[in-house]
């Protein structure tokens, strides 16, 4: 059974996930993490919701078989497609990354006009639409599904001609329908935030989930699980494969707490 001492699990489709442990690290600093991404069946934006939802269950029993006291669901995708069933099958907190950037983009927007940008699965599911809706009926929301943008950072691709042309070639539209908030609602995304604000000006607000879903965590957890210990958290990572492309592009996002990376079959 976990308890206090117990590490938080997190998991995403490939690198993009750590830009919510970094949050949760900031946020959270004591707590030992425990991050899964599965780098060998990356990018989940374009399977199948079946597909999917079985990655995502196998993603979450191996952070359970860890012992964890929570799980991250630190991909769009996995959770526009999978949250409400991964919270009824599992007694402890599951944090999904949509719903905290909508509560921001929400309370960030002064016209109720809202982007949002994801992977194709995402967009097509609907789950940010849905859930701005629920939140303010009256907000008018447009979405664009950005295919090319995951393989560009997972190449390490973030500040160059070719994303660039890639940026304007997907938000032009966008752009020009007068939005003030846009939602990064893919993990991934926020290594492209310098060229995509650049492209879309200053008036148009970014909104990051990873910072509002750090906050979840913590409210989580307490309910009575927060860590009471003072030594160094430990933040393991496993990947289903190329542990040291990982590595190299996990440490963009972490620096030296990347360390190393364990591969596991799949």
């Amino acid at each position: 059974m976990p308890n206090k001492e117990s590490a938080i699990g997190v998991f995403d489709s490939g690198i993009g996930g750590l830009t919510v442990l970094q949050k949760i690290i900031e946020t959270l600093p004591k707590e030992n993490t425990v991050y899964l991404g599965d780098t060998a069946r990356a990018p989940y934006g374009t399977k199948s919701v079946e597909t999917v939802l079985r990655y995502s269950f196998e993603n979450t029993e191996f952070l359970v078989q860890k012992g964890v006291k929570a799980v991250v669901v630190a991909c769009n995708t996995s959770t526009a497609i999978a949250l409400t069933r991964l919270r009824d099958s599992l007694s402890i907190p599951v944090i999904g990354v949509i719903e905290p950037g909508v509560r921001r983009a929400i309370k960030g927007t002064k016209n109720n006009k809202v982007g949002v940008i994801g992977t194709e699965a995402t967009i097509q599911s609907g789950a940010y639409t849905r859930a701005l809706k629920e939140a303010d009926a009256g907000v008018e929301v447009y979405s664009r599904a950005c295919p090319l943008f995951v393989p560009l950072v997972e190449e390490g691709w973030t500040d160059n001609d070719v994303v660039e042309m890639t940026v304007k070639a997907y938000l032009g539209s966008l752009k020009q329908s007068g939005i003030d908030t846009l939602i990064l609602g893919c993990t991934h995304y926020p290594l492209l935030k310098k060229v995509i604000r650049k492209f879309m000006g200053s008036n148009v607000r970014l909104v990051d989930s990873a910072e509002e879903t750090a906050k979840e965590v913590e409210s989580a957890l307490k309910q009575g699980v927060l860590t009471r210990k003072n030594s160094k958290a430990i933040h393991s990572f496993f990947v289903t494969d190329a542990p040291d492309r990982f590595i190299k592009v996990g440490r963009r996002f972490l620096g030296e707490k990347v360390e190393s990376a364990v591969r596991i079959e799949r």
